[in-house]
């Protein structure tokens, strides 16, 4: 079973960037779109940017031409490149399969910006 394993936060300062990266753990991404997602404190989980297996990116409004999304089907990564960090970027990301999850999720990289 599938476990993605996620790394690359910490804590920068507005404006700062961080590049995240995700491992599969247990199997493959290269044949699934998979996708990043974050959970800040007291909201919801919500998906930040997809990938398809054909590199085909997409992005939330609140992110879009600050965070770049990737792939590396070779080594089985999925990379999360953020640019232009804000106090609300702060959260906990995640990346997983998408739009279906796998049904373990990792336990994920704070990502904490300061103002």
């Amino acid at each position: 079973q599938v476990q993605p394993v996620e790394s690359g936060g910490g804590l920068v300062q507005a404006g700062g960037s961080l590049r995240l990266s995700c491992a599969a753990s247990g199997g493959t991404f290269s044949r699934n779109d998979m996708a990043w997602y974050r959970q800040a404190p007291g909201k919801q989980r919500e998906w930040v940017a997809i990938i398809t297996t054909w590199g085909i990116a997409s992005y939330a409004e609140s992110v879009k031409g600050r965070f770049t999304i990737s792939r590396d089907n070779a080594e089985n990564i999925v990379y999360l490149q953020m640019n232009m960090l804000k106090p609300e970027d702060t959260a906990v990301y995640y990346c997983n399969r998408w739009p279906q999850t796998y049904d373990v999720w990792g336990q994920g990289t704070q990502v904490t910006v300061s103002s």
